[in-house]
């Protein structure tokens, strides 16, 4: 037990007990029991009787100055304030108060129309802090859109996306060292995962977030080069089946990237959530909804350290 709370007991057992205290005083104050006992003369026996009623007098008298001082070591040392509770109370029995209940933390969403699947793992995210206090970005590959969140799950933006033109959460063995000429529609995937993500350069010197370096996918400003794609065009679409066009990299307007996601991962890593499309969030992540009891994890997937730069799609 703490010194404070043994001292204010101490105090406490003193005040709601005379009696105990003052014949403590007296007992101090008479020849020990085991002495031999001895004849007084008269005079010292009157002595004693008045130094003895002396004591009892003070006893009763300090009573009031001690319970003062108990309440002044309450309110310094002792739990809670001394205005709040009895002083003639020992602090050691007040019940303490009950922890506010741990409520379920959501991701942000603002305004934005979000899909139930990307809402689900969003707060997932926010609720099981799978993040590591970094920014996050979902891809929504159903939708064709892409959410950015700060470390703290608020909504810094959202965009239409340009994905893989081929539907699947898998990517095929090696296909990051392929040209792209070998590449064929139906390998054309963007694949889903917990990617940790990082701001680079291709091999043309221009900034890009790499996502999952082994299968060289990356976000990046929308590529224009080739106009029969219409890659402009496809994003301002509302259909998100005319945003399946590219390699697997993930295309995003130009403002959008320079504006909300290179300033979001300047100077730090990130986590990027591609959702899947043929399985469920609960098999690639091991999410739950924020109002069932956590589920054990699934591992989580970080990109390996660039050894050389490749060439985005």
């Amino acid at each position: 037990m703490p010194d404070h709370v043994t001292q204010q007991a101490d105090l406490t057992s003193i005040m709601t007990s005379p009696r105990n205290w003052t014949g403590q005083r007296l007992r101090a104050a008479l020849p020990c029991a085991k002495c031999p006992v001895r004849v007084r003369p008269i005079t010292a026996i009157l002595a004693r009787a008045v130094l003895l009623l002396g004591l009892l007098a003070a006893g009763f008298s300090a009573q009031p100055a001690l319970a003062f001082e108990g309440a002044a070591q309450s309110a310094v040392s002792g739990p809670g304030s001394i205005a709040a509770q009895d002083a003639s109370a020992p602090s050691a029995t007040k019940t303490p108060p009950m922890a506010a209940p741990q409520h379920a933390r959501r991701a942000s969403f603002e305004q934005e129309h979000a899909s139930p699947q990307a809402r689900h793992v969003a707060n997932w995210v926010v609720d099981s802090r799978d993040n590591r206090s970094l920014p996050f970005l979902i891809v929504d590959k159903a939708d064709a859109r892409v959410f950015l969140f700060d470390a703290t799950g608020r909504l810094r933006g959202a965009a239409p996306a340009l994905l893989g033109l081929a539907q699947g959460d898998d990517a095929v063995p090696g296909i990051g060292n392929r040209k792209l000429s070998t590449i064929r529609p139906e390998e054309r995937t963007t694949p889903a995962g917990r990617f940790v993500a990082s701001l680079d350069k291709n091999l043309h010197g221009e900034e890009i977030l790499w996502v999952d370096y082994d299968t060289a996918i990356a976000l990046h400003r929308v590529i224009t080069s080739n106009a029969k794609e219409r890659r402009a065009q496809r994003l301002d679409s509302s259909s998100p089946s005319d945003r399946r066009i590219s390699y697997g990299c993930i295309n995003v307007p130009v403002k959008f990237y320079e504006n909300v996601v290179s300033p979001a991962f300047t100077g730090t890593n990130g986590i990027v959530y591609v959702l899947p499309e043929t399985r469920s969030a609960r098999q690639v992540f091991g999410s739950y909804d924020v109002e069932e009891p956590a589920q054990p994890q699934a591992t989580s997937q970080a990109a390996p350290e660039p050894t050389e730069l490749q060439a985005a799609r």
